[in-house]
């Protein structure tokens, strides 16, 4: 199933169902963290009403999900 937008409270969501976690917020944009045995992985996410996809992809980098994982959560 290929990526569409979606509300913030979705990929809020997923990723804190991934293990993720809000660590701090500046203006309209939200740091999710997670600490793991190789290192840190920090996403920066848009408060916005509704991501686009190309966000959503830069989410997933920074995440290191694929968009599979990412669909099941």
């Amino acid at each position: 199933m290929p990526l569409s937008p979606l509300p913030y409270r979705e990929v809020k969501r997923k990723l804190e169902s991934a293990g993720f976690s809000i660590i701090s917020q500046k203006g309209s944009h939200v740091k999710f963290i997670k600490s793991t045995i190789v290192g840190t992985q920090i996403a920066i996410v848009p408060n916005h009403k509704e991501i686009t996809i190309g966000t959503i992809r830069s989410i997933l980098r920074q995440t290191g999900l694929s968009v599979e994982q990412f669909e099941m959560l």
